[in-house]
């Protein structure tokens, strides 16, 4: 392990001690079904600005969200509305986001201003035809493929495949496919993806490799 990799684990750990008497508190909210504190918590810490923000806030979301992995960033003023979330290694939230109940693949990169709702369903119309606050019995978890990216403004309502580009302020209400690029409100196609030809030192690499193997 390189010595700021284990610099980076120890400051880790020493907020998630910080944090934990808080995570303790919305761990026994949540059992009575409340999400007050953990809103309080989590809007608390997008405001921590700088170095120190960063480590706070992944932090206390390893200690609440469904699953966490063990490296990622949520930027300053970027919050989650939901505990119903997955975060697995190296994603990026950009400032300013707000993310509701979701699945954020590996990698996966969340634009400033960027939404991420909890679905397209959340809120119906009363019998004097008033629109309801949001019913948590509609709530959809959206799945972010690995790599994807969403682009700075979007707002998301469904499914988006791996390594799939959402353009900046776009809305996508419905599945996005893999490996493809969609813009506009509502998002539509406009072009298909391919990864880049391998450069003469990657195959030289690759053909190294082989051979030592």
């Amino acid at each position: 392990m390189s010595v700021r990799r284990y610099v980076k684990r120890a400051i880790d750990a020493c907020f998630l001690a910080a944090v934990a008497p808080v995570a303790i508190l919305c761990a026994l909210e949540k059992k009575r079904g409340g999400t007050a504190l953990f809103v309080t918590g989590a809007q608390c810490c997008a405001l921590v600005p700088g170095l120190p923000g960063v480590f706070v806030r992944r932090a206390f979301y390893r200690l609440t969200l469904e699953a966490c992995g063990e490296s990622f960033f949520v930027g300053f003023g970027a919050w989650f509305s939901q505990r119903a979330v997955r975060i697995d290694e190296d994603v990026y939230i950009g400032p300013y986001a707000v993310i509701g109940s979701c699945h954020l693949g590996r990698g996966a990169l969340v634009g400033t201003r960027c939404s991420i709702l909890s679905g397209g369903a959340l809120h119906s119309l009363d019998s004097r035809g008033r629109w309801m606050p949001t019913d948590a019995r509609r709530l959809q978890t959206i799945h972010i493929g690995e790599y994807a990216w969403l682009g700075e403004s979007s707002v998301v309502l469904a499914d988006v495949g791996s390594s799939a580009m959402v353009v900046a302020g776009a809305v996508v209400s419905a599945a996005v496919p893999p490996s493809v690029v969609v813009a506009g409100n509502p998002a539509r196609f406009v072009r298909c993806l391919t990864p880049p030809l391998p450069t003469e030192q990657e195959h030289h690499a690759a053909a190294t490799a082989v051979s030592l193997s």
